[in-house]
């Protein structure tokens, strides 16, 4: 446990960051599971809302420091792609 003044209020600050950080983290996970379990449910109108607000908690997360931007083009870009590898999947079935 810290002795100097400055010291203690970092570790107040630290644990309110933690805190904070994990939340964010949560929701940005939750988010990209719910556009996972939409996407398998088959519903695509349901899983572009859910794809849109899952890109919007990466964006977020970027600018809180939660993710490096790298990780979250790359995270965007996966579930975009999944996205589109099943409207095109159900395009195939309609026109077959």
């Amino acid at each position: 446990m810290p002795n100097i003044k400055s010291a203690i209020k970092r570790v107040q600050i630290t644990r309110k960051r933690t805190l904070r950080n994990a939340s964010l983290k949560s929701m940005l996970r939750t988010a990209i599971k719910k556009f996972h379990v939409t996407l398998q449910s088959g519903d695509l109108e349901a899983a572009e809302r859910q794809l849109r607000e899952a890109i919007r908690r990466i964006d977020k997360s970027v600018t809180k420091g939660i993710l490096h931007r790298n990780a979250a083009a790359r995270k965007k870009s996966r579930l975009t792609r999944k996205f589109q590898a099943a409207v095109k999947e159900r395009q195939t079935q309609q026109t077959a």
